[in-house]
């Protein structure tokens, strides 16, 4: 059984920067690909990014392109999500999780496909 552990969360000011770390223990053989999802007070979770971890292709939702950047260590089974830019919005719970299917072709922030999720860890943007 895979476990996944948040770190790097915390209370940033707007334009600053933040990088989450998330990492797996245990059998890993089944995972393709792991992402960063995110929950908002009162939102519904949403999907932040995703990196297949066969070809490395990565896939980000609008509001973080361009800003945010996700990478792995497969040596230490790790997925990273580099924060920069931050803005007010960006505050909530992220969560790491991992699917066994590669997300291509597919929608990758469907959370059903994930299979197993981090506890998370709370990132906050404010003055």
């Amino acid at each position: 059984q895979v476990q996944l552990v948040e770190s790097g969360g915390g209370l940033v000011q707007p334009g600053g920067s933040l990088r989450l770390s998330c990492a797996a223990s245990g059998s890993i053989v089944s995972i393709n690909a792991m992402g960063w999802f995110r929950q908002a007070p009162g939102k519904e979770r949403e999907g932040v990014a995703c990196i297949s971890t066969s070809d490395g292709t990565t896939y980000y939702a609008d509001p973080v392109k361009g800003r945010f950047t996700i990478s792995t260590d497969l040596e230490k089974i790790t997925v990273y999500l580099q924060m920069n830019s931050l803005k007010v919005e960006d505050s909530g719970v992220y969560y790491c999780a991992v699917r066994p299917r590669d997300p291509r072709g597919s929608d990758w922030s469907r959370e059903d496909e994930y299979t197993i999720w981090g506890q998370g860890t709370q990132v906050t943007v404010s003055s």
